[in-house]
């Protein structure tokens, strides 16, 4: 007389809460189906990437701009025997991880929103968490594939740098995946409210090229005027590219950083400082953007684009 209440009380608990919410098992479950999804569509996107001839070639495009640029320096850093190149190159580094993250990011979220990938997603279950994951694949694959393409051609071509000890690859290394950490959030959040992909790099490229000349990337930042040091310490950028040179360049390069030392434990505190602001941030923009989006916007959008010559078909 009891079996079939006890048998449904069972089911019932492994299925549901109290509430009759979905119970723990069916939501890690849910989980594990979005980062499934996420990682096949981010595998997808990677072999698309490396497929497309022109996108490809966009983003070897810096590379060679960086190799062109560090050819044309032959001066060594001030009071040392190092290459000023070195620090050329790695500064360019670590504005390419800043460039995957904040301004190629918020290009490709605007675009596909553009699309309506973001709204048929929203009709997909788990569709918007596998995307992010998905995205972050290849965020990560772009990243190190560029800065890996970097330093290989760098060393080969130009002499560039390269870590010299164990300790030197693994703080390279930690300082890319903090790097990433820290602009692609912020890039996430800027996808989320730039109103359209024409207008995307207009907004966004003007404060990044301003960042890189202030940030001491491209030569030392103590040439540059004290308030510039100050707007620039506040940025990512600036800490990114000296975690760069710390792990690229010998310690005596520490002679023309504004301290006199690489500051590894200031730079881990701002990096990850951004990394939680970034997530703070972009969390609830992509929330309110996916809940906004509907077909009426995704029309009016579209006719917008066509009117401005931005969308033809």
């Amino acid at each position: 007389m009891t079996a079939g209440p006890e048998r449904t009380a069972r089911g019932g608990t492994g299925a549901t809460d109290g509430a009759g919410a979905p119970g723990p098992a069916r939501a890690r479950g849910r989980r594990l189906r979005s980062w499934r999804a996420g990682l096949r569509r981010g595998g997808i996107e990677v072999r698309h990437l490396l497929r497309n001839r022109k996108e490809f070639v966009s983003y070897l495009s810096n590379v060679v701009v960086a190799l062109m640029v560090a050819s044309f320096i032959h001066d060594d850093l001030p009071g040392t025997h190092i290459p000023a190149a070195h620090l050329t190159i790695a500064g360019f580094a670590a504005y390419l991880l800043f460039q995957v993250g904040l301004i190629n990011l918020p290009q490709i979220l605007v675009t596909e929103r553009d699309e309506g990938t973001l709204l048929r997603l929203r009709a997909t279950p788990g569709g918007i968490p596998a995307y992010l994951v998905a995205k972050s694949v290849l965020i990560v694959v772009m990243a190190v594939g560029i800065i890996t393409v970097l330093l290989g051609a760098a060393a080969l071509l130009v002499n560039g740098p390269l870590p010299h000890s164990p300790g030197g690859w693994l703080t390279l290394i930690w300082v890319i995946a903090l790097g990433l950490l820290a602009v692609v959030p912020l890039g996430a959040a800027i996808g989320a409210v730039l109103p359209n992909a024409r207008e995307a790099l207009a907004m966004i490229m003007l404060p990044a090229m301003a960042l890189l000349v202030t940030s001491g990337a491209m030569f030392p930042i103590g040439r540059l005027p004290v308030v510039v040091q100050d707007v620039a310490s506040f940025f990512p950028l600036r800490w990114m590219a000296q975690g760069v040179r710390s792990a690229l360049l010998p310690d005596a390069a520490r002679a023309v950083e504004l301290s006199g030392s690489w500051q590894l434990p200031t730079v881990a505190l701002v990096l990850a400082g951004w990394a939680v602001a970034g997530f703070l941030l972009a969390v609830p923009l992509l929330r309110r953007a996916a809940r906004r989006e509907s077909g009426s916007r995704l029309t009016e959008r579209q006719g917008k684009a066509r009117m401005s010559g931005a969308l033809t078909t």
